[in-house]
Protein backbone atom coordinates (compact mmCIF):
# COMPACT_ATOMS: atom_id res chain seq x y z
CA UNK A 1 0.00 0.00 0.00
CA UNK A 2 0.90 2.97 -0.85
CA UNK A 3 0.03 6.63 0.91
CA UNK A 4 0.22 10.26 -1.84
CA UNK A 5 0.55 13.58 0.22
CA UNK A 6 1.04 16.51 -1.47
CA UNK A 7 3.06 18.89 0.78
CA UNK A 8 3.14 21.95 -1.09
CA UNK A 9 6.06 24.24 0.62
CA UNK A 10 6.20 27.71 0.82
CA UNK A 11 8.38 27.63 3.99
CA UNK A 12 8.03 25.21 6.65
CA UNK A 13 8.02 24.62 10.97
CA UNK A 14 6.06 24.41 13.57
CA UNK A 15 5.87 27.71 15.92
CA UNK A 16 8.13 27.17 18.49
CA UNK A 17 6.85 25.84 21.59
CA UNK A 18 3.84 24.15 19.97
CA UNK A 19 2.27 21.02 21.26
CA UNK A 20 3.14 17.78 19.32
CA UNK A 21 -0.37 17.03 18.55
CA UNK A 22 -0.77 20.72 16.69
CA UNK A 23 0.87 19.74 13.96
CA UNK A 24 -1.26 17.95 11.82
CA UNK A 25 -4.54 18.93 10.06
CA UNK A 26 -7.49 17.41 10.89
CA UNK A 27 -8.76 13.90 9.67
CA UNK A 28 -10.02 14.01 5.84
CA UNK A 29 -8.53 17.03 5.11
CA UNK A 30 -7.02 18.50 2.07
CA UNK A 31 -2.80 18.99 2.96
CA UNK A 32 -1.12 21.76 2.29
CA UNK A 33 2.52 22.91 4.26
CA UNK A 34 3.45 26.46 4.12
CA UNK A 35 7.08 27.67 4.61
CA UNK A 36 7.46 30.98 5.71
CA UNK A 37 11.58 31.51 4.98
CA UNK A 38 11.26 35.60 6.12
CA UNK A 39 9.50 34.68 9.01
CA UNK A 40 11.87 32.82 11.58
CA UNK A 41 10.03 31.47 14.61
CA UNK A 42 13.19 30.80 17.09
CA UNK A 43 17.14 29.98 16.72
CA UNK A 44 18.08 26.41 17.48
CA UNK A 45 20.33 25.89 20.54
CA UNK A 46 19.87 21.75 20.30
CA UNK A 47 23.16 19.47 19.71
CA UNK A 48 22.12 15.93 18.74
CA UNK A 49 24.61 13.45 19.90
CA UNK A 50 24.68 9.90 21.77
CA UNK A 51 25.49 7.67 25.27
CA UNK A 52 28.24 5.36 25.16
CA UNK A 53 27.86 2.61 27.67
CA UNK A 54 30.43 0.33 29.30
CA UNK A 55 30.06 -3.26 28.14
CA UNK A 56 32.26 -5.95 26.91
CA UNK A 57 32.27 -5.19 23.78
CA UNK A 58 33.28 -2.24 24.66
CA UNK A 59 36.46 -3.10 25.52
CA UNK A 60 39.01 -2.17 23.30
CA UNK A 61 39.98 -6.43 22.63
CA UNK A 62 36.79 -6.45 21.36
CA UNK A 63 36.86 -5.87 17.47
CA UNK A 64 33.05 -4.60 17.22
CA UNK A 65 34.60 -1.21 20.16
CA UNK A 66 37.22 -0.55 17.51
CA UNK A 67 34.51 -0.07 14.59
CA UNK A 68 31.76 1.57 16.70
CA UNK A 69 34.25 3.75 18.18
CA UNK A 70 35.43 4.67 14.76
CA UNK A 71 31.95 5.54 13.47
CA UNK A 72 31.83 7.94 16.85
CA UNK A 73 35.37 9.45 15.78
CA UNK A 74 34.14 10.01 12.23
CA UNK A 75 30.52 11.71 13.31
CA UNK A 76 32.33 14.09 15.56
CA UNK A 77 29.52 14.75 17.80
CA UNK A 78 29.66 16.97 20.71
CA UNK A 79 28.18 16.00 24.61
CA UNK A 80 28.69 12.41 24.01
CA UNK A 81 28.36 10.65 26.88
CA UNK A 82 30.62 8.22 28.79
CA UNK A 83 28.81 5.58 31.20
CA UNK A 84 30.33 3.04 33.34
CA UNK A 85 27.34 1.32 34.35
CA UNK A 86 26.68 -1.21 37.21
CA UNK A 87 26.01 -4.69 34.98
CA UNK A 88 29.67 -5.25 35.52
CA UNK A 89 31.14 -3.72 38.36
CA UNK A 90 34.97 -4.23 37.56
CA UNK A 91 34.35 -2.50 34.22
CA UNK A 92 32.63 0.61 36.43
CA UNK A 93 34.07 0.69 39.99
CA UNK A 94 37.28 2.07 40.45
CA UNK A 95 37.44 0.74 44.38
CA UNK A 96 35.92 -2.28 44.66
CA UNK A 97 36.79 -2.73 48.42
CA UNK A 98 36.96 -0.33 51.37
CA UNK A 99 40.74 0.19 52.74
CA UNK A 100 42.05 -2.10 55.58
CA UNK A 101 44.79 -3.48 57.34
CA UNK A 102 46.81 -0.31 55.85
CA UNK A 103 45.93 -0.81 52.56
CA UNK A 104 43.67 0.48 49.76
CA UNK A 105 41.95 -1.10 46.87
CA UNK A 106 41.89 1.07 43.72
CA UNK A 107 42.23 -0.54 40.94
CA UNK A 108 41.77 1.17 37.21
CA UNK A 109 43.22 -1.60 34.93
CA UNK A 110 40.34 -2.71 33.35
CA UNK A 111 38.74 0.75 32.88
CA UNK A 112 41.71 2.74 31.38
CA UNK A 113 41.50 1.26 28.16
CA UNK A 114 38.23 1.72 27.47
CA UNK A 115 38.60 5.47 28.82
CA UNK A 116 41.45 5.76 26.61
CA UNK A 117 39.87 4.32 24.10
CA UNK A 118 36.43 7.18 24.21
CA UNK A 119 38.73 9.87 24.87
CA UNK A 120 40.61 9.21 21.62
CA UNK A 121 37.51 8.27 19.61
CA UNK A 122 36.00 12.01 21.11
CA UNK A 123 39.09 14.13 20.53
CA UNK A 124 38.68 17.89 20.00
CA UNK A 125 34.97 17.29 21.11
CA UNK A 126 33.31 17.83 24.67
CA UNK A 127 32.17 14.83 26.56
CA UNK A 128 29.63 14.26 29.83
CA UNK A 129 31.32 11.43 32.06
CA UNK A 130 29.17 9.74 34.28
CA UNK A 131 30.91 6.91 36.69
CA UNK A 132 27.32 6.16 37.84
CA UNK A 133 28.00 3.04 40.10
CA UNK A 134 28.76 3.63 43.95
CA UNK A 135 31.19 1.29 45.38
CA UNK A 136 28.81 -0.56 47.59
CA UNK A 137 31.34 -0.73 50.62
CA UNK A 138 29.93 2.82 51.22
CA UNK A 139 26.23 1.77 51.90
CA UNK A 140 24.70 0.45 54.58
CA UNK A 141 23.68 -3.96 53.44
CA UNK A 142 23.68 -6.50 55.71
CA UNK A 143 26.76 -7.88 54.36
CA UNK A 144 29.48 -7.38 51.88
CA UNK A 145 27.92 -7.14 48.27
CA UNK A 146 29.94 -9.74 45.86
CA UNK A 147 30.50 -9.08 42.23
CA UNK A 148 32.08 -12.01 39.45
CA UNK A 149 35.27 -12.42 38.99
CA UNK A 150 35.13 -12.41 35.47
CA UNK A 151 34.61 -8.94 34.31
CA UNK A 152 32.36 -9.54 31.42
CA UNK A 153 29.96 -11.77 33.37
CA UNK A 154 26.78 -9.50 33.87
CA UNK A 155 25.25 -9.50 37.55
CA UNK A 156 22.42 -7.03 38.32
CA UNK A 157 22.57 -7.09 41.92
CA UNK A 158 25.39 -5.10 42.79
CA UNK A 159 23.33 -2.14 43.54
CA UNK A 160 22.01 -2.87 46.95
CA UNK A 161 21.35 -0.33 49.66
CA UNK A 162 19.93 3.07 50.19
CA UNK A 163 21.57 4.57 52.77
CA UNK A 164 25.07 5.30 53.11
CA UNK A 165 27.63 4.51 56.10
CA UNK A 166 27.59 6.78 58.50
CA UNK A 167 26.53 10.66 58.63
CA UNK A 168 28.96 12.49 56.43
CA UNK A 169 28.71 12.82 52.73
CA UNK A 170 32.57 13.16 52.58
CA UNK A 171 33.43 9.48 51.87
CA UNK A 172 31.11 9.50 48.55
CA UNK A 173 32.38 13.14 47.45
CA UNK A 174 36.02 12.11 47.89
CA UNK A 175 35.88 8.95 46.02
CA UNK A 176 34.74 10.90 42.68
CA UNK A 177 37.17 13.45 43.50
CA UNK A 178 39.98 11.21 43.31
CA UNK A 179 38.60 9.29 40.49
CA UNK A 180 38.48 13.05 38.46
CA UNK A 181 41.88 13.19 39.56
CA UNK A 182 42.89 10.37 38.39
CA UNK A 183 41.88 11.51 34.72
CA UNK A 184 42.39 15.03 34.85
CA UNK A 185 45.36 15.89 37.22
CA UNK A 186 47.96 12.74 36.55
CA UNK A 187 46.67 11.13 39.76
CA UNK A 188 45.21 11.52 43.41
CA UNK A 189 46.21 10.50 46.97
CA UNK A 190 43.97 7.95 49.19
CA UNK A 191 42.86 8.06 51.75
CA UNK A 192 46.47 6.42 53.65
CA UNK A 193 47.85 9.86 51.98
CA UNK A 194 49.54 7.41 49.77
CA UNK A 195 50.54 8.86 45.85
CA UNK A 196 48.63 6.82 42.51
CA UNK A 197 49.86 8.02 39.60
CA UNK A 198 48.17 7.62 36.07
CA UNK A 199 50.04 10.49 33.79
CA UNK A 200 46.23 11.47 32.45
CA UNK A 201 45.43 15.00 31.75
CA UNK A 202 42.14 15.17 30.21
CA UNK A 203 40.16 17.65 30.14
CA UNK A 204 36.47 16.90 31.21
CA UNK A 205 34.02 19.23 30.07
CA UNK A 206 31.15 18.01 31.78
CA UNK A 207 30.70 15.59 34.80
CA UNK A 208 27.09 14.23 35.16
CA UNK A 209 26.45 13.11 39.08
CA UNK A 210 25.14 9.74 38.90
CA UNK A 211 22.17 8.07 37.13
CA UNK A 212 18.45 7.27 36.84
CA UNK A 213 18.23 8.45 40.95
CA UNK A 214 14.72 8.27 41.06
CA UNK A 215 15.26 4.29 40.44
CA UNK A 216 18.43 4.24 41.44
CA UNK A 217 19.34 2.81 45.17
CA UNK A 218 15.70 4.29 45.61
CA UNK A 219 16.42 7.89 46.39
CA UNK A 220 14.17 11.24 46.71
CA UNK A 221 14.98 14.25 45.53
CA UNK A 222 16.23 15.68 48.68
CA UNK A 223 18.63 13.33 49.49
CA UNK A 224 20.04 13.79 45.84
CA UNK A 225 20.15 17.10 45.81
CA UNK A 226 22.41 17.26 49.47
CA UNK A 227 24.45 14.13 47.47
CA UNK A 228 24.81 16.22 44.60
CA UNK A 229 25.82 19.46 46.14
CA UNK A 230 28.84 17.26 48.09
CA UNK A 231 29.93 15.56 44.69
CA UNK A 232 30.56 19.08 42.76
CA UNK A 233 31.99 21.11 45.43
CA UNK A 234 34.08 17.91 45.70
CA UNK A 235 35.16 17.49 42.10
CA UNK A 236 35.70 21.42 41.74
CA UNK A 237 38.41 21.56 44.08
CA UNK A 238 40.40 18.67 41.68
CA UNK A 239 38.79 20.03 38.39
CA UNK A 240 37.20 23.81 38.50
CA UNK A 241 36.87 23.70 34.89
CA UNK A 242 34.61 20.78 35.08
CA UNK A 243 30.47 21.83 34.85
CA UNK A 244 27.84 19.51 36.15
CA UNK A 245 24.52 17.45 34.85
CA UNK A 246 22.50 16.84 37.61
CA UNK A 247 19.28 14.35 37.79
CA UNK A 248 19.22 11.97 35.26
CA UNK A 249 15.71 10.90 35.74
CA UNK A 250 14.16 7.97 34.40
CA UNK A 251 11.19 7.94 32.82
CA UNK A 252 10.81 11.82 31.26
CA UNK A 253 7.21 11.16 30.16
CA UNK A 254 6.45 10.43 33.67
CA UNK A 255 4.55 13.48 34.74
CA UNK A 256 5.06 12.35 38.56
CA UNK A 257 8.54 13.50 37.80
CA UNK A 258 7.97 17.52 37.84
CA UNK A 259 8.49 17.55 41.56
CA UNK A 260 12.08 16.79 41.56
CA UNK A 261 12.45 19.34 38.70
CA UNK A 262 10.59 21.80 40.67
CA UNK A 263 12.55 21.32 43.74
CA UNK A 264 16.25 20.85 42.12
CA UNK A 265 15.99 23.86 40.11
CA UNK A 266 15.37 26.02 42.48
CA UNK A 267 18.84 27.50 44.07
CA UNK A 268 17.72 27.70 47.36
CA UNK A 269 17.84 24.17 47.77
CA UNK A 270 21.63 24.20 47.22
CA UNK A 271 23.95 24.92 48.95
CA UNK A 272 25.69 28.72 48.23
CA UNK A 273 27.44 28.91 45.32
CA UNK A 274 26.28 25.24 43.94
CA UNK A 275 26.70 25.50 40.01
CA UNK A 276 23.31 24.64 38.12
CA UNK A 277 24.85 23.62 34.83
CA UNK A 278 22.74 21.46 33.65
CA UNK A 279 19.90 18.93 34.03
CA UNK A 280 18.89 15.79 32.29
CA UNK A 281 16.11 13.37 31.79
CA UNK A 282 15.18 10.13 29.82
CA UNK A 283 12.62 8.41 27.40
CA UNK A 284 12.39 4.99 25.63
CA UNK A 285 9.41 3.96 23.92
CA UNK A 286 7.77 0.81 24.59
CA UNK A 287 6.21 -0.93 21.31
CA UNK A 288 5.11 -4.34 20.41
CA UNK A 289 2.86 -6.37 18.33
CA UNK A 290 3.15 -8.02 14.63
CA UNK A 291 1.42 -5.40 13.36
CA UNK A 292 4.27 -2.27 11.59
CA UNK A 293 1.20 0.59 12.14
CA UNK A 294 0.68 -0.66 15.78
CA UNK A 295 4.68 0.30 16.04
CA UNK A 296 4.32 3.72 14.91
CA UNK A 297 0.68 4.39 16.60
CA UNK A 298 2.84 3.59 19.91
CA UNK A 299 6.35 5.12 18.93
CA UNK A 300 4.92 8.32 18.47
CA UNK A 301 1.97 8.39 20.41
CA UNK A 302 4.59 8.01 23.49
CA UNK A 303 6.90 10.39 22.30
CA UNK A 304 4.36 12.52 22.09
CA UNK A 305 3.52 12.44 25.91
CA UNK A 306 7.41 12.72 26.46
CA UNK A 307 7.30 16.02 24.55
CA UNK A 308 4.19 17.88 26.46
CA UNK A 309 6.23 16.65 29.68
CA UNK A 310 9.51 17.94 28.43
CA UNK A 311 7.51 21.43 27.54
CA UNK A 312 6.43 21.14 31.20
CA UNK A 313 9.96 20.79 32.30
CA UNK A 314 11.59 23.25 29.59
CA UNK A 315 8.73 25.89 31.31
CA UNK A 316 9.94 25.29 35.10
CA UNK A 317 13.84 25.80 33.58
CA UNK A 318 13.30 29.26 32.12
CA UNK A 319 11.15 30.16 35.52
CA UNK A 320 13.66 29.05 38.02
CA UNK A 321 16.95 28.77 36.78
CA UNK A 322 16.97 29.89 33.01
CA UNK A 323 20.65 29.58 32.28
CA UNK A 324 20.61 26.02 33.19
CA UNK A 325 20.88 23.82 30.24
CA UNK A 326 18.69 20.39 29.08
CA UNK A 327 20.20 17.40 28.08
CA UNK A 328 17.68 14.58 27.30
CA UNK A 329 20.67 12.03 26.77
CA UNK A 330 19.27 8.86 26.82
CA UNK A 331 16.54 8.40 24.13
CA UNK A 332 15.37 4.82 22.61
CA UNK A 333 12.80 2.34 21.98
CA UNK A 334 12.03 -1.14 23.46
CA UNK A 335 10.30 -3.69 21.35
CA UNK A 336 11.96 -7.21 22.68
CA UNK A 337 11.81 -10.53 20.97
CA UNK A 338 13.46 -10.57 17.46
CA UNK A 339 13.81 -7.11 15.94
CA UNK A 340 12.99 -6.92 11.80
CA UNK A 341 15.15 -5.07 9.42
CA UNK A 342 13.23 -2.02 9.65
CA UNK A 343 12.72 -1.77 13.97
CA UNK A 344 15.95 0.58 13.39
CA UNK A 345 14.45 2.98 10.76
CA UNK A 346 11.48 3.09 12.99
CA UNK A 347 13.37 3.57 15.99
CA UNK A 348 15.39 6.21 14.24
CA UNK A 349 12.81 7.89 12.87
CA UNK A 350 11.15 8.64 16.42
CA UNK A 351 14.35 9.73 17.95
CA UNK A 352 14.62 12.23 14.65
CA UNK A 353 10.94 13.56 15.75
CA UNK A 354 11.81 13.38 19.25
CA UNK A 355 15.07 15.78 18.48
CA UNK A 356 12.66 18.41 15.97
CA UNK A 357 10.04 18.78 18.79
CA UNK A 358 12.53 19.66 22.00
CA UNK A 359 14.31 21.36 19.61
CA UNK A 360 11.60 23.91 19.05
CA UNK A 361 11.07 23.87 23.00
CA UNK A 362 14.60 25.41 23.43
CA UNK A 363 16.09 22.05 25.14
CA UNK A 364 19.99 22.36 24.31
CA UNK A 365 21.05 18.79 23.55
CA UNK A 366 19.26 15.42 22.44
CA UNK A 367 21.50 12.43 23.03
CA UNK A 368 20.12 9.41 21.02
CA UNK A 369 21.06 5.99 23.57
CA UNK A 370 23.25 4.21 22.62
CA UNK A 371 25.91 3.05 20.80
CA UNK A 372 26.48 -0.86 21.44
CA UNK A 373 23.85 -3.36 22.89
CA UNK A 374 23.41 -6.61 21.98
CA UNK A 375 21.13 -9.80 23.45
CA UNK A 376 21.08 -9.47 26.91
CA UNK A 377 22.71 -5.93 26.65
CA UNK A 378 19.40 -3.94 25.66
CA UNK A 379 19.85 -5.02 21.78
CA UNK A 380 17.19 -2.58 20.94
CA UNK A 381 18.80 0.41 21.66
CA UNK A 382 22.04 -0.94 19.66
CA UNK A 383 23.24 1.93 17.25
CA UNK A 384 25.81 -0.58 15.52
CA UNK A 385 25.86 -4.31 14.64
CA UNK A 386 26.98 -6.23 17.73
CA UNK A 387 28.07 -8.68 15.52
CA UNK A 388 30.73 -6.51 13.26
CA UNK A 389 30.51 -3.18 14.87
CA UNK A 390 28.99 -1.19 11.49
CA UNK A 391 26.56 1.39 12.41
CA UNK A 392 23.04 0.31 11.48
CA UNK A 393 19.80 2.69 10.81
CA UNK A 394 19.62 4.31 14.06
CA UNK A 395 23.44 5.47 14.20
CA UNK A 396 22.22 6.43 10.45
CA UNK A 397 19.63 8.61 11.57
CA UNK A 398 22.35 10.44 13.76
CA UNK A 399 24.61 11.46 11.21
CA UNK A 400 22.50 12.84 9.41
CA UNK A 401 20.85 15.34 12.27
CA UNK A 402 24.44 16.02 13.35
CA UNK A 403 25.56 17.28 9.61
CA UNK A 404 22.38 19.06 8.69
CA UNK A 405 21.11 20.29 11.84
CA UNK A 406 22.86 22.53 14.02
CA UNK A 407 22.78 24.82 16.81
CA UNK A 408 22.14 28.60 15.53
CA UNK A 409 19.47 26.94 12.83
CA UNK A 410 16.85 29.47 12.22
CA UNK A 411 13.60 27.96 12.30
CA UNK A 412 10.89 29.49 9.91
CA UNK A 413 6.91 29.36 10.43
CA UNK A 414 5.08 26.88 8.95
CA UNK A 415 1.57 26.42 8.48
CA UNK A 416 0.26 22.87 7.87
CA UNK A 417 -3.35 22.33 6.89
CA UNK A 418 -5.65 20.51 5.21
CA UNK A 419 -8.29 17.77 4.98
CA UNK A 420 -6.58 14.31 4.68
CA UNK A 421 -5.69 11.39 7.20
CA UNK A 422 -2.27 10.83 5.87
CA UNK A 423 -0.96 14.60 6.46
CA UNK A 424 -0.68 12.84 10.13
CA UNK A 425 2.11 10.48 8.73
CA UNK A 426 4.42 13.84 7.59
CA UNK A 427 6.85 15.62 9.62
CA UNK A 428 8.46 18.61 8.11
CA UNK A 429 10.73 21.66 9.20
CA UNK A 430 12.08 24.17 7.18
CA UNK A 431 15.29 25.55 8.75
CA UNK A 432 17.96 28.29 7.67
CA UNK A 433 21.48 27.35 8.59
CA UNK A 434 23.87 29.82 10.54
CA UNK A 435 25.60 29.93 6.42
CA UNK A 436 22.49 30.88 5.30
CA UNK A 437 21.41 27.77 3.54
CA UNK A 438 17.60 26.55 3.24
CA UNK A 439 16.69 22.89 4.11
CA UNK A 440 14.23 20.83 4.97
CA UNK A 441 13.75 17.94 7.47
CA UNK A 442 11.26 15.26 6.64
CA UNK A 443 10.18 12.59 8.96
CA UNK A 444 7.75 9.86 7.23
CA UNK A 445 6.36 8.19 10.59
CA UNK A 446 4.01 5.90 8.68
CA UNK A 447 4.38 2.33 7.74
CA UNK A 448 3.94 2.68 4.20
CA UNK A 449 5.66 4.90 1.11
CA UNK A 450 4.62 8.64 0.89
CA UNK A 451 5.15 10.77 -1.82
CA UNK A 452 6.19 14.59 -0.87
CA UNK A 453 5.90 17.55 -3.06
CA UNK A 454 8.20 19.89 -2.71
CA UNK A 455 8.16 23.85 -4.72
CA UNK A 456 10.89 23.05 -6.99
CA UNK A 457 13.72 20.96 -7.44
CA UNK A 458 16.47 20.30 -4.15
CA UNK A 459 19.74 20.20 -4.85
CA UNK A 460 20.15 17.16 -2.88
CA UNK A 461 18.34 15.33 -0.82
CA UNK A 462 19.76 13.32 1.74
CA UNK A 463 17.72 10.22 3.17
CA UNK A 464 18.17 7.32 5.54
CA UNK A 465 15.46 4.69 4.65
CA UNK A 466 14.83 0.90 4.53
CA UNK A 467 16.90 1.01 1.25
CA UNK A 468 20.14 2.27 2.62
CA UNK A 469 19.86 -0.08 5.21
CA UNK A 470 23.34 0.28 7.29
CA UNK A 471 24.90 2.74 4.79
CA UNK A 472 25.69 6.36 4.67
CA UNK A 473 22.54 8.15 4.28
CA UNK A 474 21.93 8.62 0.41
CA UNK A 475 22.55 11.67 -1.91
CA UNK A 476 19.34 11.43 -4.43
CA UNK A 477 19.31 14.30 -7.34
CA UNK A 478 15.89 14.31 -7.60
CA UNK A 479 14.39 15.56 -11.13
CA UNK A 480 11.58 17.40 -9.92
CA UNK A 481 10.02 18.37 -6.46
CA UNK A 482 8.61 15.31 -6.60
CA UNK A 483 9.91 12.86 -3.67
CA UNK A 484 8.86 9.51 -2.19
CA UNK A 485 9.73 8.68 1.39
CA UNK A 486 9.78 5.09 2.24
CA UNK A 487 8.38 3.48 5.20
CA UNK A 488 10.21 5.80 8.42
CA UNK A 489 12.16 7.47 6.67
CA UNK A 490 14.57 10.60 7.19
CA UNK A 491 15.31 13.31 5.03
CA UNK A 492 16.69 16.35 4.93
CA UNK A 493 16.05 18.05 1.44
CA UNK A 494 18.64 21.15 0.62
CA UNK A 495 16.26 23.85 -1.29
CA UNK A 496 17.42 26.24 -3.72
CA UNK A 497 17.36 30.49 -2.87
Amino acid sequence: MRKFVKVWLAGLMVAGGASAASLYAAPGSDTTVAIHWNHVSMISQAVPTLQVVVNPLLRPESPVSHRALLAVRHLGANYVRFVPWLPYPRLAVAELKPPSHGHTYWNFSLIDPMVRAFMRATAGHSVIMNFSTIPEWLFKTPKPVPYPKNPNQVYWKYEQGTQLRGHSLKPLADYYARLVSWYTRGGFRDQLGHWHHSGYHYHFAWWEVLNEVNFEHHMNVQEYTRWYDAITAAIHKVSPKTRFVGLALAEGENPANIGWFKYFLNPRHHAPGTPLNMISYHFYAGIGGHNPALWAKQAFSKANGFINVSARVVALRNKLSPKTMIDTDEIGTFMGGKLPHLYWNLSGAMYAYVFAHLAAQGVNVVGESQLIGYPTQFPDVSMVNWHTGVPNARFRVLELLVRNCRKGDQFCKTILGGQKQSASDIFARGFITPTGKRKVLLINKADASVEVALPGRPTVVYVVDGKTGSGQPAAIHPKSGLITLQPWAVAVADMPR
